[in-house]
């Protein structure tokens, strides 16, 4: 599986944790959408799209399976959004 592109757009709300959203494509045939850039109290790190359960927990929608997968995804979105305006 190979990151073919990353979408990066910044958000500058104040008093949010929230610093961004990227949409990642794998392999120029699949994509996923909404993945959020947080600042963490260690800095940047990214939380993939999810959904809110019945019980008013949240369970994520898409995800790595794997440490490797998530630091290939924490890294291309990361250095997106220090390239992105």
């Amino acid at each position: 599986m190979k990151i073919t592109s990353v979408t990066v757009k910044k958000i500058d709300k104040e008093n949010s944790r929230m610093k961004g959203i990227a949409s990642v494509l794998l392999d120029d045939a699949f994509v996923v959408y909404d993945i959020r850039i947080i600042e963490g109290d260690n800095g940047l790190f990214i939380a993939m799209p999810s959904r809110q359960t019945s019980t008013g927990g949240y369970k994520d929608i898409a995800h790595p399976i794997n440490t490797e997968t998530r630091q290939m995804f924490e890294k291309a979105i990361l250095e997106a959004y220090e390239k992105a305006e």
